[in-house]
């Protein structure tokens, strides 16, 4: 049998990348100050985070324009929805575990 904490993912681990995944599980698209707002933290704590997820293809990132400001939008891949859907599962496990 395997052991639920074997499928929890350590890129997942941190308050804020959970934050931003759920943020971007329900939304089809999410831009940077907007994810910003939602996580209450700072540009650089923010861009550290979402480069994370980026490098290990759980999110993509779209650059662009609205007018001449620029628009950075992030969306979750099928493969970071597939890992963070697993991730999630082997928590609810643990947690009924316990009761």
């Amino acid at each position: 049998m395997v052991n639920p904490i074997d499928n929890l993912n350590k890129l997942f681990d941190s308050r804020v990348r959970l934050g931003i995944l759920s943020v971007l599980m329900v939304n089809e698209s999410v831009n940077f100050n907007n994810l910003k707002e939602l996580m209450s933290i700072t540009d650089g704590n923010l861009a550290s985070h979402l480069k994370a997820l980026e490098e290990h293809k759980i999110i993509k990132v779209e650059k662009g324009f609205i007018g001449r400001k620029t628009n950075t939008t992030y969306m979750i891949t099928k493969a970071g929805e597939k890992a963070f859907k697993s991730h999630l599962e082997a928590l609810e496990i643990m947690i009924r575990a316990t009761k």
